[in-house]
């Protein structure tokens, strides 16, 4: 398949990512009030409904920066860039760390449309254990730490060339 149709192909699947990203959080802002919950797994994973106005995983959520809503937006939207000129320059042959790029951008870009949007991000999985929460998410929250894993992964079974050269010089 020509580079243009592998871009193309990982560009669709960002945005299928973004669609069904923003389905859901449209379906939860319908059918639920704000810090309503509804147990999908009892004792373990509830749908409940929050505005995440920080960082990942509510971080600065309770900071009141100024202009808090339009930087975190500017920093998802350079982050985003940096990416996309990322993924655009990997060769063909980079499938995972392409796939792992397409759910980030995919993920980024869900959760940016929410901070332009609404000038917040909203969550509802909430993964619990008994008093202990997870901080609650999203689906793009999901394709973002899917492709991170992704990339991680990638980089754990990649051949490390100076590995090969180090060993060849040592039997000089």
């Amino acid at each position: 398949m020509k580079d243009s149709g592998v871009r193309a192909l990982y560009l669709w699947m960002s945005a299928v990512i973004v669609m069904l990203d923003q389905a859901t959080k449209a379906l939860v802002d319908r059918v639920m009030g704000l810090h309503e919950s509804r147990d999908v797994v009892a004792g373990l994973v509830r749908l409940t409904y929050v505005r995440n106005r920080g960082a990942a995983f509510g971080v600065l959520s309770d900071a009141e920066l100024p202009y808090q809503p339009w930087l975190f937006a500017a920093v998802g939207l350079l982050a985003l860039l940096a990416i996309g000129i990322y993924a655009w320059r990997l060769p063909t042959s980079s499938r995972l760390p392409r796939l792992g790029l397409a759910l980030i951008i995919g993920g980024a870009l869900g959760n940016l449309i929410d901070r332009l949007r609404l000038g917040y991000v909203i969550d509802f999985v909430d993964v619990y254990w008994r008093t202990y929460h997870w901080p609650a998410f999203n689906v793009a929250d999901s394709s973002i730490t899917i492709g991170v894993t992704l990339l991680v992964l990638d980089m754990l079974w990649a051949p490390r060339p100076h590995a090969n050269v180090a060993a060849g010089q040592a039997g000089d």
